[in-house]
């Protein structure tokens, strides 16, 4: 066994245990079924899908399902947390409907972009380690259990508030998040199709006043939603609000950002006009591009 294997047995039971502290700070004040909390029935299920789902991913050595189950993850997870909750009133639908919206929408373009990718090159050198291949699902999982635990939390609480002005803000707030992701996928596919856009990085709409639009937008929609949730969370249930959070080290500090901008670096760094670009462009944040040096 090698030293990357023994730091993926290593990590699992890790991976457990956060997602353990998590159902159960999100569990208390929560709606049960036969004593067993909603919340933490939920965030189990998160994991058991990933695992399901790694078996075929395994022997027939593919990822390409891989982010569509983290979709499919997202959505089941919801429905339970909803069709499980004895009282469902307007924020349980509101957060129901914008979690289905996204996700169904981010899990079709992500499947199409493998599909016509052939691959996803993260997995190339994962896919043969049983244990390395089983630690990537387990991480979707507890990806989906961290990034949906305020929505879960504001739908399986017995507390039960008007959705008020604080859950119309939050909407908004997620509204334009989703905006913004929407259109900067579509001007990057529509830049791709264009042939002679082949070996060009993409500069134009949302990309010209941010490197990464898309995933500014996803931190912004994820804000609107702990938004919604905070006025029914209370306790313990506060620690869910690291949804959002979880959300920007992620995409900042882990597989979002970093990865792009080295990938980007390797392929046009040293181009006049690539290092333009990025010294007048925002690595994330919405705004205007700079005059430059």
């Amino acid at each position: 066994m090698n030293k990357a294997d023994r730091r993926a047995i290593i990590a699992l039971p890790i991976i457990l245990l956060v997602a353990g502290l998590i159902a159960w700070a999100g569990s208390q004040g929560g709606f049960t079924v036969s004593g067993i909390p909603v919340f933490a029935i939920c965030i189990a299920l998160a994991f058991v899908l990933q695992w399901i789902a790694f078996i075929p991913a395994y022997i027939l050595q593919t990822e390409k399902f891989y982010d569509l189950m983290g979709s499919i993850t997202y959505l089941s997870v919801t429905v339970l947390a909803v069709l499980l909750s004895p009282v469902v009133d307007a924020r349980s639908w509101l957060l129901l409907g914008i979690i289905s919206i996204w996700t169904i929408r981010l899990g079709v373009f992500l499947f199409q972009r493998i599909r016509a990718a052939g691959e996803d090159r993260r997995f190339r050198d994962i896919k043969p380690s049983f244990a390395r291949f089983l630690l990537t699902w387990t991480i979707q999982g507890l990806w989906v259990a961290l990034t949906i635990a305020a929505a879960l939390a504001a739908i399986t609480t017995i507390t039960r508030r008007d959705l008020g002005l604080i859950g119309l803000l939050g909407f908004l707030v997620w509204l334009i998040g989703f905006g913004i992701e929407v259109i900067a996928d579509q001007q990057k596919s529509r830049f791709r199709e264009d042939p002679e856009n082949a070996g060009k990085f993409i500069s134009n709409g949302l990309w010209s006043w941010s490197r990464h639009p898309n995933y500014f937008g996803e931190i912004v929609l994820w804000i609107g939603v702990a938004i919604i949730a905070i006025p029914v969370l209370s306790g313990w249930q506060y620690l869910t609000l690291v949804s959002p959070i979880f959300v920007i080290i992620l995409l900042t500090r882990v597989s979002g950002v970093p990865m792009l901008e080295k990938r980007a670096d390797e392929k046009w760094g040293g181009q006049a006009d690539y290092e333009d670009y990025k010294a007048r462009t925002s690595i994330l944040i919405l705004r205007p591009p700079s005059a430059g040096k």
